[in-house]
């Protein structure tokens, strides 16, 4: 079973590098493809409140005999719950469909600047990571208005923003920023919905290393030091996903891969989203 490196937070929590992802899978294929994934070895699993499959993700949990403190479970705050109250009330409902006493990272999904409430919405995390019942909290989506603001206004630095980000969408200002401030980055879409993975440069790396388009830019994000979810409800690909550690990318390989950032977003502008 593949051995997948961790990377320590800046409160001292440790995230798997490689997680699984479960974004778009239906509750119902949920707790096979999280099953499939944990006997794999994965041992990071990533869902949230939008998508609907917080019971199924809880389902696979409860099944699979692995102590509870050998599994990472994040989810995510959605827009239409931000505010103090809100929030601790949709957590309650998240940790109620996972089947869990505490998740080890919550998120807020997307900064919904005109909502205006993520203060709000970061004061709750806060104090959900005082009660014990949050391990680590973040963002996800947040630009660096949103994280200077929240830098300004709050207690915590966030330990995660989740940002979409692909050989199409690299977020070099954003990433520095994150290094800056001490915030991990953590990759959603990583493959792009598939749209990068018949780029030339890319193809012709697979080939050199005999991989897959996938695993090559896979690779490339844990290079770059990126936490990672990619998603998959077919084993073979949730296997395939996985074995990406026994291959490395020479310099002029990341370079290659480095020049194909256009400015691609498959997901929507996070100032525009609310």
């Amino acid at each position: 079973m593949t051995s997948i490196p961790k990377v320590t937070l800046n409160n001292g929590v440790e995230i798997p590098q490689l997680g699984f992802g479960v974004f778009q899978v239906p509750d119902r294929e949920t707790a096979a493809a999280v099953t499939a994934a944990l006997r794999a070895g994965y041992r990071s699993i990533d869902t949230a409140a939008i998508y609907g499959n917080e019971a199924g993700v809880g389902r696979a949990l409860a099944e699979t005999g692995l102590p509870r403190e050998e599994l990472f479970v994040t989810t995510k705050v959605w827009n239409t719950d931000q505010g103090y109250d809100s929030t601790l009330k949709a957590f309650d409902a998240s940790l109620a469909k996972l089947g869990l006493d505490h998740v080890d990272l919550y998120l807020i999904h997307w900064p919904a600047p005109r909502r205006g409430l993520y203060l709000d919405t970061w004061r709750a995390i806060e104090r959900l990571v005082a009660d014990g019942r949050v391990r680590a909290a973040g963002v996800s989506n947040f630009q660096p208005a949103h994280l200077r603001r929240l830098l300004e206004h709050g207690s915590l630095v966030p330990a995660v923003n989740q940002i979409e980000l692909h050989p199409g969408l690299q977020q070099a200002e954003l990433r520095a920023l994150h290094a800056e401030l001490g915030i991990a980055t953590e990759a959603w879409s990583p493959l792009a919905q598939g749209a990068v993975l018949g780029d030339d440069a890319i193809v012709s790396i697979a080939r050199r290393h005999g991989r897959s388009p996938a695993q090559v830019v896979l690779r490339w994000h844990l290079q770059l030091g990126t936490i990672v979810i990619p998603k998959s409800v077919t084993p073979a690909r949730i296997q395939e996903n996985i074995d990406v550690f026994d291959f490395t990318l020479a310099d002029d390989e990341l370079a290659a891969i480095a020049a194909l950032d256009r400015g691609l977003r498959t997901g929507p502008d996070p100032d525009a989203l609310n």
